[in-house]
């Protein structure tokens, strides 16, 4: 899989997302794309656009916000078998971990797949994450990118 190591584009092809307003496309610092209630504070991914889902609000004025990119494990898996569609896969298909990281600042947990070549044998509770972007898949105008989860040696929100 492609990391973003080095140039942002590839010749002749624009970088995208997998899915719109997710995530932002910042090769060395991305984020995911949240909202946070302005009544209470509560923070949602995906975005909330809607009503909060706090039992204890009942406003519906939300924020757009960039939530922080590093966290811990809170549990981790394994995805055996291959996920129907959208789910896109290379073939064969290869099990992948998948990482529920809790974000410090916000407190909200959020579940995603884990960088590949790291199966849950290298994964611990507790285990500082960061996001990072990978290549999904492309076509011919584009390469599609996605979020992953990664280990980093730090703690801190870079």
């Amino acid at each position: 899989m492609f990391y973003f190591m080095g140039p942002f584009t590839m010749p002749d092809k624009t970088n995208a997302p997998a899915v719109e307003g997710l995530f932002t496309m910042d090769p060395h610092e991305p984020r995911l794309l949240g909202t946070r209630c302005r009544a209470c504070g509560t923070y949602f991914f995906p975005a909330e656009k809607t009503f909060c889902r706090n039992p204890a609000c009942d406003q519906a004025d939300f924020e757009e916000v960039p939530l922080s990119r590093t966290g811990k494990v809170w549990s981790y898996t394994s995805a055996s078998y291959k996920p129907p569609a959208p789910f896109v896969a290379k073939e064969p298909f290869e099990p992948f971990a998948i990482a529920a990281v809790e974000l410090e600042e916000e407190g909200i947990t959020i579940l995603g797949q884990v960088a590949d070549g790291l199966g849950v044998d290298a994964l611990k509770t507790g285990m500082p994450m960061e996001l990072v972007l990978r290549e999904l898949y492309e076509d011919d105008e584009h390469i599609y990118f996605t979020w992953n989860w990664k280990p980093t040696s730090g703690g801190s929100d870079a």
